[in-house]
């Protein structure tokens, strides 16, 4: 990558430095010094350790345990930015908090998604740069810019390396199927959908039927997010009971909630192919898990708006 104009700084907070420091190693900079005290109260105190008066600031922060410190922690340093008279301040979270809480789907609850965008415009944020929203609509939520990146044509860049003549792309529900339709296009491959009914007092869905030819294929699960995976495992063995020859699955984020990481190593997935936009806890590793960096993805996107270049050419 070209060495950036003056003026454009990258920092991170405590969630995923490693994933920062790969993005500011891809723009040509350093990681911007900043330290973070937590008191016996449990209070945050951030200090910005270096000149940012004028500058085009971007902090990197994802969605990950301890997901409200690592919250507080984001709002503290956006204000921080703002005070010390950064010209420009982007929020860049790769994971976005309270996602799946997009609508008011039950009387007298919050539309926290909402709320996390009002919190950082409050605090600071002048733009916000996040991957694969679980819902598109959060994108209207915003009073300042939103762009959101998406993690598929890196995914499918890589799966593309391999021998792919019989893998069919497999949508796990109907409200996948949109997604799924992203890969099968990009790879040129056959899709199929697992129908899921709810039976009797059951309030989880179960697949029920597939649409589809799945027999003696390699069947390639896709999805947003994997959190307790229940939705893949089940349609894996939905999938071999029914004849595909194997199930492996690709996911933007690896959110691995509960006990997601013991029962895909039990499972009868193959592969499951992950991005970095959630670092992914040493005891969580397992053979099975593919890790695709989308630092260069992310650098690419600072780099477009620091220069007030197009970045919308990036979405697809």
């Amino acid at each position: 990558m070209t060495p950036p104009s003056t003026g454009l700084k990258v920092f991170s907070g405590s969630s995923h430095p490693a994933l920062a420091q790969e993005v500011c190693d891809e723009i040509g900079i350093p990681l911007g010094r900043a330290t973070t005290k937590r008191f016996s109260n449990e209070n945050l105190k951030i200090r910005i350790e270096e000149n940012v008066r004028e500058q085009d600031v971007f902090v990197v922060q994802t969605a990950c345990p301890p997901l409200s410190e690592h919250i507080v922690e984001l709002l503290i340093m956006l204000d921080a930015l703002k005070h010390a008279s950064a010209k420009r301040v982007t929020a860049v979270i790769p994971y976005f908090p309270y996602a799946r809480s997009d609508k008011k789907d039950e009387p007298r609850i919050s539309i926290s998604a909402r709320l996390m965008a009002d919190l950082l415009a409050t605090s600071g944020a002048d733009r916000v740069l996040t991957m694969d929203l679980h819902s598109p609509q959060i994108q209207g939520f915003f009073s300042i810019p939103a762009d959101q990146l998406t993690g598929v044509p890196a995914l499918c860049d890589r799966l593309k390396h391999e021998d792919l003549s019989n893998t069919v792309i497999v949508a796990a529900d109907v409200g996948e199927a949109k997604d799924a339709g992203r890969f099968a296009k990009r790879l040129e491959l056959p899709l199929a959908l697992i129908d899921k009914r709810r039976y009797g007092d059951d309030e989880n869905a179960k697949p029920a039927h597939i649409i589809g030819d799945i027999a003696g294929k390699d069947c390639l699960l896709v999805d947003d997010e994997i959190a307790t995976g229940g939705t893949l495992f089940n349609a894996t063995d939905f999938l071999l009971d029914r004849g595909a020859r194997s199930v492996s699955a690709a996911v933007v984020h690896p959110v691995l909630s509960g006990k997601a990481a013991e029962k895909l190593k039990a499972s009868r997935l193959k592969r499951l192919l992950v991005t970095n936009t959630l670092p992914i806890p040493q005891a969580s590793l397992s053979p099975k898990i593919e890790v695709l960096s989308l630092a260069p993805q992310l650098a690419t996107a600072i780099r477009h708006i620091h220069d007030g270049s197009s970045v919308s050419e990036l979405f697809s």
